[in-house]
């Protein structure tokens, strides 16, 4: 697998050659901001570097720092300890004992060979260093002690071998093979490849005399072989970028000063990370990084390429050239998604017709409305690498004439996808997963994506145009059907599973399986208090929580709706929660850097930190580890496969149950439309729509001048009307007998001035939800009649019970009107579910609604925005 979808030099899309490319990055390079350090081959880097520097953070330390880490191996082992103690980074840096090097970075030159570099604690190089060795050992022999001074004064220096003959080897050979000391073992353990050897009989007395050793072979071609295939001495000082080719070599200069750019880059870069980069470059023999192979290198390595590719791109392409080079970058549009790289590769569509159309959909709609999620994009592009699969194997022209397409392959396609879909069986095209490139299973879930993600491609041909301008069937477009699947959601957490999630026991299990204490249980708990999304809560920064008036507040980005700072009240226990997790947060960031963060630094700080490429504390954790977190959590539970986003769904119906409505479920959840609240309610007769319905029916009451008469009439109301009308019961009425007294003293508690009389009260609502409540009245005024000793006395009760009679009659009418009239008669009297639902949350005052003018005997009503109310 290739680092697509950058171009590989030389192929037809790329819109530059080697020669345009190479003149790019070197007039970058000889830019008066470029960094000298950077232009040498052999790139040496001083140890106090802010991207690439070396040495060890300990002061005075002689050695230098892991790789990835900012301590040596000794010093950051005892860092790891005094962590563990709760010790910050100050203190240990001050407590820690510097250590010195235990060799050379490089090699000082040999006291009496200026050409050769010296090894061992003598200062000399490796012939003087063996001459002594054997000196010191035949005086001893002889019992006689070795004056190294005396022998020093003796010995003349050797003519140096020039560089080592290992392409990539920057240092100076010692040996007379021409290869440097450690290249020179590397080469005796590989066997001798190639046969090198120095003439029989040939000692270093030779060298005095200044005659060099004639080297030979039995195989030369393979000890060059050798030589252009080893990689160089790693060396934390020092990058090695010789036997490169020019274009790779510029591409990695002119990235690795880009990257110094960066304001925070994460963990740096370090020199032997960027040498495995070089060195695999020079093993896979590429022109350029885009051609350099992920599958081959190490994990590494291809994070570091992708990276520069990504820096490369934006010099090598315009906007308009990825077009050409296959794929999309939504960095060019300015747009960022979070957790999800900028380019999405369109290669795996065949047909450039078809991939032009793509291109242009997901051009449009970057420009216009750029995406949340990365869905928006995947789903075309996804739908796309299916139809061209497809195509490319059973439509004529392999699908590239788009002339040549009718009907019958569209409807070909629709069954095939459909068959892969009713067994089981893997899909056509190759998707993404990970490094790799695989084929999934088609399911019904992808058999959606699939059919919208390319109809909405093919349609948005049609309507530009651009199918016409092709040449693209109409009947091939319109073939392919809408998406099946319907949006499904998930149920509210069961009793019993709740009660497991917020049992203590529990919940410390989920404390103790969160090993690094990044927060694992400080964002379930406040997710299962907030209701927030997921990412909501983990994304957080540290200021997130303050007090208004005494009040505990959360402060969240509501980034898929855009609601941004938001607050939403929570309870003292998560708000001491939070702030313990503060303290967590900014003891971290004290150990790391041995200081408080300043107040500025605060408001950047992520209350859950992500534990590796942080350095600045800022990047959070991503809901993606707390789901695999509270997956595993539940698992070791055994109560069932549930997730996370249920606690959204059951606070949405708790909410609902205790007295909201749609509009407050969808405003204290931040939901999009009451649409979407709705898919988060799950309780019997709560159909939001029924809300929207009653609130524009209208009748007048018992009490009213004429009762059970329309009062919407043959016209809607207005939304200023209905909002007059229409009474909160939740906030402004107390429930009475067969309605609710919106009188506010007794509303408050106190006494009813009118004996609570409230069937000839003006103050008395009535509400949808009555309806059963009055039936039944009505049949028991009817008994009372018909028991009556004589006709007088019967029509006097008909009388008496005559306007609660009309305004019964006149409520049915508008609700069957309506199509509700089901809906209130399966209210059962007073039950608490219905006491909260919707038909009982919205009513009005009966001499108000009698007040309203009669503009008609319509039945009728018409649902709308002007009928709706607030």
């Amino acid at each position: 697998m290739t680092a697509l979808p950058l171009m590989a030099v030389g192929s037809p899309q790329a819109k530059r050659t080697v020669t345009d490319r190479l003149e790019v990055l070197r007039a970058l390079i000889d830019a008066p901001g470029f960094d000298p350090l950077l232009l040498p081959d052999v790139v040496q880097v001083p140890p106090d570097h802010p991207t690439y520097g070396w040495s060890c953070r300990v002061p005075e330390c002689g050695r230098w720092k892991m790789a990835g880490k900012n301590l040596c191996c000794v010093h950051d082992a005892e860092w790891l300890a005094w962590q563990k103690d709760g010790g910050h980074i100050g203190d240990f840096l001050q407590a820690a004992e510097p250590l010195t090097s235990v060799r050379w970075l490089v090699a000082p030159s040999c006291r009496l060979c200026p050409d050769m570099p010296a090894k061992g604690q003598e200062g000399m190089c490796y012939l003087h260093t063996e001459r002594w060795i054997g000196y010191r050992k035949i005086r001893r022999d002889k019992g006689r002690q070795a004056d190294f001074q005396a022998w020093l004064a003796t010995q003349k220096p050797f003519s140096g071998f020039g560089k080592c003959q290992v392409v990539a080897c920057p240092s100076v050979a010692d040996h007379p093979l021409g290869l440097c000391r450690q290249h020179h073992h590397r080469y005796v353990n590989a066997g001798k490849p190639g046969g090198a050897a120095l003439p029989p009989g040939w000692t270093p007395r030779d060298l005095e005399r200044g005659d060099l050793p004639v080297v030979t072979y039995t195989h030369e071609a393979a000890f060059r072989t050798w030589c252009m295939t080893t990689r160089p001495v790693a060396r934390m000082n020092q990058l090695s970028l010789l036997g490169l080719r020019p274009l790779v070599k510029a591409e990695i200069k002119w990235t690795m000063s880009r990257y110094t750019q960066q304001p925070d880059a994460g963990r740096s870069w370090s020199l032997a990370w960027l040498q495995h980069v070089a060195d695999e470059c020079r093993e896979q023999k590429v022109n350029s990084l885009a051609d350099f192979d992920l599958a081959q290198g190490r994990a590494h390595t291809g994070h570091i390429v992708k990276v520069m590719l990504g820096y490369l791109r934006h010099i090598y392409f315009t906007r308009e050239d990825t077009k050409d080079a296959g794929f999309i970058d939504t960095e060019l549009y300015g747009v960022q998604i979070r957790d999800r790289g900028t380019v999405v590769d369109l290669s795996a569509v065949t047909q450039r017709w078809l991939r032009d159309l793509l291109w242009d959909h997901l051009d449009a709609r970057l420009t216009a409305d750029p995406p949340r999620s990365s869905s928006t994009l995947t789903r075309p592009r996804r739908g796309c690498v299916e139809l061209s699969a497809f195509l490319e194997a059973e439509a004529p022209a392999g699908g590239h004439e788009p002339r040549l397409l009718t009907k019958d392959h569209a409807v070909a396609f629709v069954a095939d996808q459909r068959h892969r879909k009713q067994h089981g069986l893997l899909s056509l095209g190759l998707y993404e997963n990970g490094r790799r490139h695989e084929q999934r299973p088609v399911t019904k879930s992808t058999l959606a994506t699939t059919f919208g993600g390319a109809r909405q491609v093919l349609r948005a041909a049609l309507e530009s145009g651009d199918a016409e301008r092709l040449s693209l069937a109409r009947e091939f477009i319109v073939t392919i059907p809408l998406s099946p699947a319907k949006a499904g959601r998930r149920r509210p957490f069961p009793d019993d599973v709740a009660r497991a999630l917020a049992n203590d026991d529990n919940l410390q299990a989920l404390e103790e399986s969160d090993l690094d204490d990044r927060g694992l249980r400080d964002i379930w708990e406040a997710l299962v208090f907030t209701g927030r999304r997921g990412s909501e809560v983990s994304s957080v920064r540290l200021e997130c929580i303050s007090r208004l008036n005494g009040i505990p507040l959360f402060w969240h980005d509501q980034t898929k709706v855009g609601n941004y700072d938001q607050a939403i009240r929570i309870p003292e226990r998560l708000y001491d929660r939070i702030e313990r997790r503060q303290a967590k947060t900014v003891s971290r960031f004290v150990q790391h850097h041995g200081r408080p963060p300043t107040s500025q630094e605060r408001g950047d700080l992520a209350l859950f930190p992500r534990r590796s490429a942080n350095l600045s504390g800022q990047r959070s954790v991503t809901y993606a580890w707390f789901g695999r977190c509270f997956r595993t959590w539940v698992e070791n539970l055994d109560i069932g496969k549930y997730v996370a986003h249920q606690d959204r769904h059951t606070l949405a119906t708790n909410l609902l149950r205790n007295g909201a409505n749609l509009t407050h479920v969808k405003r204290y959840l931040g939901q999009v439309s009451e649409r979407m609240a709705e898919h988060y309610v799950h309780l019997a007769n709560t159909d939001p729509r029924l809300e929207d319905a009653l609130n524009a029916v209208w009748v007048a009451g018992p009490g009213a001048s004429e009762p059970g008469l329309l009062l919407s009439g043959s016209q809607p109301m207005t939304r200023e009307e209905a909002e007059a009308l229409a009474i909160d019961l939740t906030r402004r009425s107390t429930p009475a007998e067969g309605g609710f007294c919106t009188f506010q003293p007794v509303v408050d508690g106190d006494a009813c001035p009118w004996n609570m009389d409230c069937h000839n009260c003006d103050k008395f609502v009535l509400s949808g939800a009555d309806l059963v409540y009055w039936h039944r009245k009505r049949e028991q005024w009817r008994m009372l009649a018909e028991r009556a000793p004589d006709g007088a006395t019967a029509e006097y009760l008909h009388q008496v019970f005559e306007p609660t009679a009309r305004a019964i009659d006149g409520l049915e009418k508008a609700l069957s009107a309506v199509g509700l009239l089901d809906e209130a008669l399966a209210l059962d009297l007073r039950r608490p579910q219905d006491y909260f639902g919707r038909v009982w949350s919205t009513a009005f005052r009966a001499h108000e609604l009698a007040r309203h003018e009669d503009k008609g005997d319509t039945e009728v009503l018409h649902d709308g925005d002007d009928a709706e109310a607030s």
